[in-house]
């Protein structure tokens, strides 16, 4: 049987969540900075600004949803459990 590294480990559910909500604030941060340049741009930036702002949203919520892979691989589970009989067939 291979040794676990603790490296193989997925990501804690805190550590991970920390960083999904770090991706989405800053997506929505983004968002605000396009409507607030809809007050200030012309022309094509200004419709550049609108896609952003109705746009981003989505994609937002969809990159604070995906969940990272470990760095180390598949995490390794232990093995199923073998019944192991006597001699006389007795268990």
């Amino acid at each position: 049987m291979k040794k676990q590294s603790i490296t193989s480990l997925p990501v804690s559910d805190e550590v991970e969540r920390r960083n999904r909500m770090i991706k989405y604030l800053i997506a929505m941060a983004v968002r605000v900075v396009c409507i607030v340049l809809l007050l200030f741009v012309q022309g094509w930036w200004l419709v550049l600004c609108a896609i952003g702002a109705i746009v981003l949203p989505y994609f937002a919520v969809v990159i604070a949803n995906v969940k990272i892979a470990p760095r180390g691989g598949e995490v390794l589970r232990p093995g199923g459990v073998e019944i192991y009989r006597n001699d006389d067939g007795a268990k």
